[in-house]
């Protein structure tokens, strides 16, 4: 399906691209073999295939989350460039 000027004109527009009149002749081909490979994608028979998300098998590659005691602050702040008794201490990122 070849797309004339007009209509990579418009693609163009709703993109939000500027392109030259020279450019407009190699996108509209560009953009037709495009759309040609989706006909050839409708053609397949999909029939008893359920849609997914991915291509392939999605699988959690982190282990599970577990509770577990928390740290003593002693710990925590053992290796603190600077700290305030039991917390860190930060350069003040906001200004009052």
């Amino acid at each position: 399906m070849p797309l004339d000027r007009s209509q990579v004109v418009h693609i163009a527009a709703l993109a939000r691209i500027g392109i030259s009149d020279t450019e407009i002749d190699a996108y509209a081909g560009q953009l037709s073999d495009i759309i040609d490979q989706f006909e050839v994608l409708n053609e397949l028979d999909t029939t008893g295939v359920e849609p997914t998300g991915h291509a392939g098998e999605l699988r959690a590659v982190m282990r599970d989350d577990s509770p577990a005691d928390s740290l003593p602050p002693d710990a925590a702040l053992s290796n603190a460039p600077r700290r305030e008794g039991e917390f860190f201490r930060v350069r003040a990122v906001l200004d009052e």
